[in-house]
């Protein structure tokens, strides 16, 4: 399995570590895990954004190890909306805007209302992020560990898929009726 794909399902996986780890492991260890995962994201990706989430992410990891606290564990989900943030956001204002990049992976040549879109699109995801980052963060501060894992290990990931899926439909319609219209 190559590195990238392990480090998204160990990422993946993680609330789930936490929440089957919790009594069973005392946080120090999970915060070692945690560490793991950030940086073999890291090194897998090469990507400057994932060297600072990796950062980030072992000051969490430090405050879990000094205080063995569950709590800086929990905000681990967090830290990735807030780094796909930075990404999308950066991306509007240094451009290209993310998604038309993607977009240009499939269709290198794209007109000024499908620039238009992308960039929309891009403005979306940045939405989600901040309202998907201050659920994770509720979660992690207010809701009990069962409430927080079913939240960052399967609601949020349903939510994006929808969004993803939901976009995908209505990027259909506008290419059908750009198609028709012209």
């Amino acid at each position: 399995m190559p590195a990238t794909a392990l480090a998204s399902l160990l990422t993946l996986s993680y609330p789930f570590l936490i929440y089957f780890g919790q009594g069973r492991v005392e946080p120090r260890l999970l915060a070692g895990v945690l560490v793991g995962i950030a940086l073999l994201r890291a090194l897998s990706t090469r990507q400057a954004v994932w060297y600072w989430a990796a950062a980030a992410t072992l000051l969490l990891a430090a405050f879990s190890m000094l205080g063995n606290g569950l709590l800086p564990l929990k905000l681990y989900p967090l830290l990735v909306n807030a780094v796909l943030l930075a990404m999308f956001a950066g991306s509007l204002r240094f451009g290209p805007p993310l998604i038309e990049r993607l977009a240009r992976l499939t269709e290198p040549e794209l007109d000024a209302r499908a620039i238009r879109y992308t960039r929309a699109v891009t403005q979306v995801w940045c939405g989600f992020f901040i309202v998907n980052g201050s659920l994770s963060l509720a979660t992690a501060l207010w809701a009990d560990n069962a409430v927080w894992t079913a939240y960052n290990g399967c609601i949020s990931y349903l939510l994006m898929g929808a969004l993803f899926g939901g976009e995908w439909l209505v990027r259909q319609r506008v290419k059908s009726r750009n198609t028709t219209h012209g």
